[in-house]
């Protein structure tokens, strides 16, 4: 056997056997379903992921009744998972499913790479869950197998690396029998990343590639993968203003098209106290009530957030937004901390 059959062949025995089996978007090949987990899946942790696919399953069934809807319905049901712009990029998916392929996804790796939201590795485990496509995923748990088991040590902040790695991975592949061993192979590599070969402490003596991984054999599987060029973390302060009227309602405002919580609904976001007190008359500053600080982690962002509540007359506040009740608030998009907030202050 060659080196890749017999790398595939280990991968696909062990999922078979050991892998994971039981979760709600296996065992189906409807290309929806599987997209669906996919792109909730990115950067997101399955217990986390487990709590909102149904519910979303159950209010968009399928790409038309999706594509159909408000993007505030999605952003409203998407509200808590983060990562925003995956819940923006699904409603235009399904939307260009509809109008570009008749509401049937396609059936190529290639082409699903062309929709919005879906890139090579995501587009990759579409294709080889539902249509048994020879094509490689690399999202970042298989990169961490992969670098290791290949003693893969070139910097893939190269992007000549990582293409070298994506031809390694192409390599790999299973090459028979696909419609069957590309399921399973893929998912493979997915669990092996998840519950095997983990970021800290690999539990190396259960993983069916230790008899050929090279990070194993030299006892030193954390040196990889070898990325040197890190993200900077960035911090920003906001002061946010919770206007509320005599009957519980709350003034939220739509955020930019662009930068964090984009298009989703917030209260209102000032500089600074001064002016955020500024806007506000003298019988508002009279009910204002200053709530304790807290931090929110972003990926790459760190807000500290302070909130005032403020009772205000109906109209004593400018600029673009809208009153909304207390009963509204589970229909919109909201970021997190801003539900939480609401909910706690009602």
């Amino acid at each position: 056997m060659t080196r890749g059959s017999s790398f595939a062949g280990r991968v696909v025995e062990w999922q078979q056997r050991h892998g994971r089996h039981d979760l709600p978007w296996q065992g189906t090949r409807d290309p929806y379903r599987v997209w669906l987990s996919e792109i909730m899946l990115q950067q997101t942790q399955v217990a986390t992921v487990l709590a909102y696919y149904p519910r979303f399953l159950d209010r968009f069934p399928d790409v038309a009744s999706l594509a159909a809807a408000d993007e505030d319905q999605v952003l409203g049901l998407w509200s808590g998972l983060g990562y925003y712009s995956r819940a923006r990029n699904l409603h235009r998916c399904a939307r260009d499913v509809m109008a570009r392929f008749g509401g049937s996804f396609p059936r190529t790796a290639a082409e699903l790479a062309t929709l919005p939201g879906i890139g090579r590795s995501t587009a990759a485990a579409i294709a080889a869950f539902c249509f048994g496509e020879r094509a490689a995923i690399l999202d970042g748990n298989v990169k961490r197998v992969l670098t290791r088991a290949l003693g893969f040590d070139a910097d893939l902040a190269v992007a000549a690396h990582e293409r070298e790695l994506w031809q390694r991975a192409g390599a790999l592949l299973p090459s028979t029998d696909l419609h069957r061993t590309m399921p399973a192979y893929t998912q493979g590599l997915m669990d092996l990343g998840a519950t095997v070969c983990t970021r800290t402490r690999p539990a190396c003596v259960i993983c069916p590639l230790q008899g050929e991984c090279v990070a194993a054999r030299e006892g030193d599987p954390a040196r990889y993968p070898v990325r040197t060029r890190r993200t900077v973390r960035g911090q920003a302060t906001l002061w946010l203003l919770h206007a509320h009227d005599v009957q519980g309602r709350v003034w939220l405002q739509q955020r930019p098209e662009r930068g964090f919580w984009a298009r989703l609904y917030c209260l209102p976001v000032h500089e600074d106290r001064d002016q955020l007190l500024g806007s506000l008359n003298a019988a508002a500053q009279g009910t204002v009530v200053e709530h304790a600080g807290f931090r929110h982690v972003l990926t790459h962002r760190d807000l500290d957030i302070h909130v005032v509540s403020a009772r205000v007359g109906l109209h004593d506040l400018a600029g673009e937004g809208a009153w909304f009740a207390p009963g509204e608030w589970g229909a919109l998009g909201l970021p997190a901390p801003i539900r939480v907030f609401l909910q706690s202050n009602a």
